[in-house]
C-alpha cells in the first residue's frame, strides 16, 4: 500500500498503579487496573504480530502516564527528537527513554524549555511532519521542531488544534496519501489534498489507529471506521482500549514505532 515506513522496532512501557491516578480531560470513570494490564498485554501481543521487535520497559509508579511512551520522543528513521512534554509532571520520563534510544541511535535533538512538545501531536506523513499547539504542545516547541526537521532535510507544517486533546487524536496516515480524519481536521485546509477516510462524532475516537507494517490496529467497537479500512485492502487487528480511553490515552500513544 503505497510507499511506507516499515518499522523493525517499538517501545512500550507496562502502566504502574498509579496509572488509574493518571492525568484525564474525560469523564469515563476510573481505570480498572488488572482490565488496564490485559489490554496492555493485547497490544504488546498484536505489535509482535505485526512483525516487529518490541522493546518493553517495566512500570514506573512515580510516573502515572509514562505507559503513554509516544509523548517523550519523535522517531525518524535517521534522527531521535527528544521532546519536553507539556505537564511538568511528565518532564522526567524523557531520561529514561533517551537512554534506551541510545542503543538504537547516535543522531539527538532535544526540545527545549520554554519549548513544550508531545510526540502525540507530531504526524509523520512521508517526508512531512504535522506538529499540534495544543494544551500540551506551545508554539515555541513547535517552532523548535520545525527546525529541526528542516536541518534533517523534513518539512514542518505547524497546526494549531481547536478542539482535540493532541493531534493524532483525530487523524492517523496509512500511507499512499490516505488518512484517517475525525472533527476538525474533516475539512481542515492543511488535509485537503489528501484521501480520506472519514470518522463520525459518535466513532471519533477510532481515527486513533495505527498501521504497523501489515496492520492497520484499530479500538475494538468501531465496526464502520474497520469495515472502511478493511474495504480498501487493509488487514485489522481491534483491540479493546476503555481502560486506555478513560486517561485521554489512544492507540499511538502506547508505542514508539520505529
Amino acid at each position: 500500500m503505497g510507499d511506507l515506513i516499515l518499522y523493525k522496532h517499538v517501545i512500550v512501557k507496562t502502566p504502574g498503579k498509579s496509572y488509574v491516578n493518571g492525568l484525564t480531560t474525560s469523564d469515563l470513570g476510573t481505570p480498572d487496573y488488572e482490565k488496564v494490564l490485559q489490554q496492555h498485554a493485547s497490544y504488546v501481543e498484536a505489535l509482535k504480530k505485526c512483525g516487529v521487535s518490541v522493546t518493553h520497559l517495566p512500570a514506573s509508579e512515580e510516573f502515572p502516564d509514562s505507559t503513554f511512551v509516544e509523548d517523550t520522543a519523535v522517531l525518524t528513521q535517521e534522527f531521535a527528537v527528544i521532546t519536553n512534554p507539556g505537564d511538568v509532571s511528565r518532564n522526567s520520563e524523557i531520561k529514561e527513554i533517551e537512554s534506551v534510544l541510545k542503543g538504537f541511535y547516535a543522531n539527538f535533538h532535544y526540545i527545549n524549555a520554554p519549548g513544550t512538545l508531545d510526540g502525540g501531536d507530531v504526524l509523520q506523513v512521508d517526508d512531512q511532519f504535522f506538529i499540534g499547539i495544543s494544551n500540551r504542545t506551545n508554539e515555541e516547541g513547535a517552532r523548535q521542531l520545525k527546525e529541526i526537521l528542516k536541518s534533517e532535510g523534513y518539512k514542518g507544517t505547524i497546526v494549531p488544534l481547536k478542539e482535540f486533546f493532541h493531534l493524532k487524536t483525530g487523524i492517523a496516515y496509512l500511507g499512499n496519501d490516505l488518512i484517517v480524519a475525525a472533527g476538525e481536521f474533516l475539512d481542515h485546509p492543511n488535509f485537503a489534498q489528501y484521501k480520506k477516510i472519514t470518522v463520525s462524532a459518535e466513532d471519533e475516537y477510532s481515527a486513533n489507529c495505527i498501521l504497523v507494517n501489515d496492520y492497520v490496529i484499530i479500538p475494538k467497537g468501531y465496526e464502520e471506521t474497520t469495515r472502511r479500512l478493511n474495504e480498501v485492502g487493509f488487514k485489522t487487528i481491534e483491540l479493546d482500549m476503555s481502560e486506555f480511553q478513560k486517561q485521554d490515552g489512544g492507540l499511538s500513544c502506547l508505542s514508539l514505532r520505529f
